[in-house]
Formats: C-alpha cells, structure tokens, sequence
C-alpha cells in the first residue's frame, strides 16, 4: 500500500510539472528576457551602450574624453619663468600651459574648477607636479583664470583629454 501511495504520488508529481512546463512555455513568447546588448557598460541595474570610443562632444565642436574628476590643481610661482621645461621649452607663466606627471607632452586638456564651472584649455610642456596629493600644475595665467578666490593655491577641477 505503501508502495502504491509513493507511485501515485509520483506520478501527480510529474504530471503536475509537465502542466506546468507547458504552460510556462506558451507563455515563454510574451515575455521575452531582455536582449544584450554587446559592449555594454552596466549601471547599477540599467545596461547602457557605451559612447564612441568613451568621448563626448561639447558646444564649440572639441571632441574630449574624460581623465579625472576631482584632481588637485596648483599653479607654477613666478621663480620658475625662463626657466626650461622638460619637453625643452622655456616656461612662460602667462601663456596657457601646464604640468602632469604622465600625460604626453603637446596633449592639450581642458581643465573644469569644479567650485564655478570655469575652465581652460592648455597644453601638457612639463613634468610635475611633485607634490604627491597633487594632479596638475597650470601656468598662473590659466589657473587665474578660472579660480573662484585669487588668493588660493589650489583647487579641485576635472580634467578631459581633448582628441584631436
């Protein structure tokens, strides 16, 4: 009797499975699982296709790609003009150059201060700086130029490659 119980059971099991496996399939074509999009990049619980080659284009027509958000940013002092860079020009602090650690020299970036949304487009001519919390060094004229204070030495800006 046992036995008996057992093989019945079984077979409302399977049964009740094959039903259901059958109903779940005639269903299967009005909800399809969402499709995958190649090379996407994954948000939280959104998929979104990626941008050309990660760049954007602004306003006036400059393709760029992002480098940093919120590095620190200072400015060359006035002793270092005449001087030589490391690309071997001579550093002028009035015109529209800077300083990164690994950039390529001749890139030119534009540089965000991130307090009022100002910025700037100069080009890497140097190595520095060599202050470890520090990202970039700009000429005085850029950093003047898009500081909120004239009396800071340094600010947090976002950097964006500019390709050309």
């Amino acid at each position: 009797m046992r036995i008996k119980k057992n093989i019945t059971l079984s077979l409302f099991a399977v049964t009740f499975l094959s039903c259901f496996t059958t109903i779940t399939s005639q269903n299967k074509t009005a909800v399809e699982p969402p499709k995958i999009i190649q090379d996407t990049v994954k948000i939280g619980k959104l998929s979104v296709p990626p941008l050309e080659n990660d760049s954007l284009f602004t306003d006036n027509g400059l393709k760029l790609k992002p480098y940093k958000k919120n590095a620190h940013a200072s400015y060359y002092a006035d002793k270092f003009t005449g001087r030589k860079t490391a690309n071997g020009s001579r550093f002028d602090n009035n015109k529209y150059t800077a300083a990164h650690k690994k950039l390529p020299f001749g890139t030119r970036i534009k540089v965000t201060n991130e307090a009022n949304g100002k910025f700037v487009i100069v080009k890497i001519t140097d190595r520095g700086p060599f202050v470890k919390t520090r990202e970039l060094d700009l000429s005085k004229r850029a950093f003047m130029e898009i500081t909120k204070s004239k009396g800071a030495g340094a600010m947090k800006v976002t950097i964006e490659r500019i390709i050309e």
